[in-house]
């Protein structure tokens, strides 16, 4: 045994050994190479000679500078504002993004039928959110594309103003979110803003059609979400009332339940079902 324990011993060091002695040596050469005097002073390169290790110590690195200087023209101040509200509007593109469109009813809607067959990370979060992004654009595509025709092209030809551009731009995802929200939430906030009725969909302003839109959209994914949880829940009943009956109360019904539930999902081809009448549900 004490031979063993050894051989053992002798074994673990010279594993030890061969894992530091590599890094050790190769540190000791760089500092030497750094403390050489050749590589301080540069002599002057001989034709025909390959570069060293000084030539390539040597090589000048690349200083960066970002600072803020004094509008010295009255058209250096505009550009300015510009570019603050360009870095502006892109810092919020992720949150106009999830609460002006689609999005957020979709995405809530696949997590309820994910939730719903009992397969925590299949499919994974990063599945939902690309499908969830992929049919936000499918749907705001005519939005989209009438933006581009009317606001984005005439303002960058020069035909209209900033301003101008603005408006259009406003209208395609105003009338989008005006279809989806409820008259009974968009009310809510009038009320709460305590401005006049509007008498058109144009006089609705903005501030108030948002936060409407939004909690129209979570109504209306939570009523989806119900509706596919019912009839995986009556498995999940029928099965666990059956374990009982047969006294395995100690067995979990999800175990049981869970390839029944992927086998009703694929037998109606489920995610046709439940995409289809998600896209169905925009007006």
């Amino acid at each position: 045994m004490k031979d063993k324990r050894e051989r053992n011993k002798r074994r673990f060091r010279a594993r030890l050994y061969d894992c530091f002695w590599l890094p050790a040596l190769a540190a000791l050469v760089l500092m030497f190479a750094l403390q050489s005097p050749f590589v301080h002073a540069q002599p002057a390169a001989q034709p025909g000679a390959g570069s060293g290790l000084g030539d390539i110590l040597s090589i000048p690195l690349p200083r960066i500078e970002v600072g803020i200087r004094e509008a010295r023209n009255p058209e250096d101040v505009p550009l300015a504002l510009q570019i603050l509200a360009l870095l502006t509007v892109l810092s919020l593109a992720p949150a106009i993004l999830i609460m002006l469109t689609s999005f957020t009813r979709i995405v809530i809607v696949l997590s309820f039928a994910r939730s719903a067959l009992g397969s925590q990370n299949v499919p994974p979060n990063q599945v939902i959110i690309g499908l969830a992004l992929f049919l936000t654009f499918f749907i705001m595509s005519p939005a989209f594309n009438s933006i581009n025709d009317q606001a984005l092209k005439p303002y960058l030809a020069g035909q209209i103003t900033q301003e101008e551009a603005g408006a259009l731009a406003w209208a395609p995802i105003r009338d989008f979110m005006l279809r989806q929200t409820r008259e009974k939430d968009l009310a809510l906030f009038i009320s709460l803003s305590g401005g006049e009725r509007p008498r058109d969909p144009g006089d609705v302003q903005a501030v108030t059609l948002m936060p409407a839109f939004a909690i129209s959209e979570l109504k209306t994914a939570f009523q989806i979400g119900f509706l596919i949880y019912v009839p995986f829940l009556v498995i999940d009943m029928v099965v666990a009332s059956t374990l009982m009956s047969m006294g395995m109360m100690m067995l979990p019904p999800v175990m049981i339940s869970l390839p029944f539930k992927i086998l009703l999902f694929i037998m109606v081809d489920g995610w046709n079902l439940v995409i289809g009448s998600l896209m169905r549900s925009f007006r």
